[in-house]
């Protein structure tokens, strides 16, 4: 590569995979930005002769270019590459990520069996990737509302730098509002639970100033709710387009919010690696006639 970041998503040919591809490419066409698209494949039976092998590499091969082709096929795109690779997907687009400025996975969605695939090569490739990871959920494809939900950000006391970088980007290059939801305990008297609300809405739109000036198409709503941050973020998946989150981690290990969100959200969601910083920050974006604002809601 010549330091042109791209869009790399997994594909296996799968309804899942075939979603993220889906995803990736409207990523890509957004974004203006090229798209890898990347299968990875392994002789699962112990010992093999080369020939055995060369047939399974054949039909890998079949995978990955039917997914190269749908997305030339089915897009604007100029810029699609392929990845091959022998050995484990996961593992692959992790290694991927150290270039690529974002990485799509598809994910069979909610349940036990569900919660097992996501921690096998979603839920790896969310906690390690060097670079923000979409993981897209739910069975056939994607529906389209009539009415597109916004992106939600979960913000906390600690959110960084590049969670909400991410979060306006998207919410910039799909023209779609951003809803900042935050959750917490207040404990003041009854007639004052309004007025603490209301400073920390305001304190949320503070924080979210400059970005609100790097991005003003961008329509601006701050939340907060008395509710865990598990719960509010699932409830705002049922409406949203996508909710990012930041994936706080320690020795490769997410946080238990981003876990639940993953293993329980009702559309698209988006981890951001701690300490990320976009690649793409300062870089001139094309002006746009969105209105923007701010409001603040309450959901009890």
């Amino acid at each position: 590569m010549t330091g042109v970041r791209e869009v790399v998503v997994g594909y296996d040919g799968s309804d899942f995979s075939m979603q993220a591809l889906e995803w990736a490419m409207d990523e890509a066409e957004l974004g203006r930005l090229p798209l890898r698209v990347a299968h990875a494949w392994r002789w699962p039976y112990g010992e093999a002769g080369e020939e055995a092998k060369l047939h399974l590499r054949k039909a890998a091969e079949h995978v990955l270019y039917h997914g190269a082709d749908c997305a030339r096929a089915c897009s604007t795109l100029d810029d699609v590459a392929t990845d091959l690779y022998e050995g484990a997907a996961a593992e692959r687009l992790v290694a991927l990520s150290e270039r690529a400025l974002l990485i799509v996975v598809g994910s069979r969605g909610m349940g036990a069996l569900a919660r097992t695939v996501l921690g096998s090569v979603a839920g790896y490739v969310a906690a390690h990737a060097r670079c923000p990871v979409i993981v897209v959920r739910g069975p056939g494809p994607i529906p389209v509302p009539r009415e597109r939900g916004a992106v939600v950000l979960g913000m906390s006391g600690d959110t960084s730098d590049g969670v909400i970088e991410f979060a306006f980007r998207e919410a910039r290059i799909r023209r779609l509002k951003l809803t900042a939801v935050h959750a917490g305990r207040l404990q003041p008297l009854a007639h004052e639970v309004r007025v603490a609300m209301n400073a920390v809405e305001d304190g949320m739109l503070e924080r979210l100033g400059p970005w609100r000036v790097a991005y003003p198409g961008v329509a601006v709503r701050a939340c907060f709710a008395a509710a865990s941050a598990k719960d509010l973020l699932v409830d705002a998946s049922r409406e949203a387009s996508l909710v990012v989150v930041g994936g706080a981690r320690e020795h490769g290990r997410l946080g238990s919010t981003c876990r639940w969100v993953l293993q329980h959200g009702l559309c698209p969601v988006a981890v951001v690696p701690a300490g990320w910083e976009s690649p793409l920050r300062g870089v001139p974006m094309s002006s746009d006639s969105d209105a923007s604002g701010d409001a603040r809601v309450f959901k009890g």
